[in-house]
């Protein structure tokens, strides 16, 4: 009894230890593009299907898009090269580069500009009429190491005296969709989170301006970048650079709500980590 316990614990200790432990390829017949869990997966993969029918014309190859369920699921698949390409939030690359051998190569581009605004806003009827008085309120976020929906908007509130836990109480939702909506029913009189998106949010119908209004935009930050293996084959890495740098189709482009991707680097994101820095986070510990 004892040697086939011993032999049914071989077996089951084999079978959990994760593929990921084999070298990922350098040049893998498929490739596994993850998107940013910023909402729904299943509307993020459906809404990004023509990105990945553009990719695996251009590439020759097979793309499977990946949602993971949180950012550090995402920053984690990274780091055991679960994943080849991963469009990233500035925060959660700066965590994933610190874990992984990653490059940035390409970041959303909108009117001419790499960069973008971060926005809080605040439930119309909770009597908030500039930051200061989310003194004392419940404020939202999304994810921790989500840079829009929690790092900038930290600092903004940061910078006028408030503090997390002492002036206010944080609250994370997980999503940007998911701060608008809890300022907006209620649930938190205030919320951090990307000004694209609430833009759209509004646009869609989700949220209403009459209900949630925008306090203050933050200064401009570097978009999110788009972020490749670096163990991936050189002659592969530069056709994905121009897949990205050369995309023009507006059905691709139309989920990112931006006019194409241009060229950015690891320096880029210096300004994110510098955020850290201002809000005395240790970011090695997210």
């Amino acid at each position: 009894m004892k040697k086939l316990l011993a032999a049914l614990g071989l077996s089951l200790a084999a079978a959990v230890v994760p593929a990921s432990h084999a070298a990922p390829a350098a040049d893998p017949a498929t490739l596994k593009v993850a998107l940013l869990p910023d909402e729904n997966a299943s509307t993020v993969i459906k809404n990004n299907r023509p990105l990945q029918a553009y990719l695996e014309t251009t590439l020759g190859r097979k793309v499977e898009l990946v949602v993971t369920t949180d950012y550090s699921s995402m920053i984690e698949a990274m780091r055991h090269g679960r994943l080849d390409i991963a469009y990233f939030g500035p925060l959660s690359y700066v965590l994933a580069r610190q874990k992984s051998e990653i490059e940035p190569f390409a970041a959303l581009m909108q009117k001419g500009s790499t960069t973008y605004r971060a926005v809080l806003v605040a439930n119309a009827g909770a009597g908030i009429r500039e930051l200061a008085d989310i003194a004392g309120k419940n404020v939202a976020y999304g994810d921790k190491a989500s840079t829009s929906s929690h790092l900038i908007p930290k600092s903004m509130l940061a910078g006028k005296g408030l503090a997390a836990g002492a002036q206010y109480k944080e609250h994370f939702v997980g999503a940007h969709d998911a701060v608008a909506m809890a300022v907006q029913n209620g649930h938190a009189q205030a919320g951090g989170l990307s000004k694209p998106i609430f833009d759209a949010l509004v646009q869609r119908g989700v949220v209403d301006p009459d209900k949630v209004r925008v306090l203050a935009e933050s200064a401009p930050f570097p978009q999110y970048p788009w972020t490749m293996r670096s163990s991936l084959d050189p002659a592969l890495k530069a056709r994905i650079r121009a897949a990205f740098l050369d995309l023009k189709d507006p059905q691709v482009l139309k989920s990112f709500k931006a006019d194409g991707f241009g060229p950015i680097s690891d320096k880029d994101y210096d300004v994110v980590r510098d955020l850290g820095t201002l809000l005395k986070l240790d970011l090695s510990r997210f």
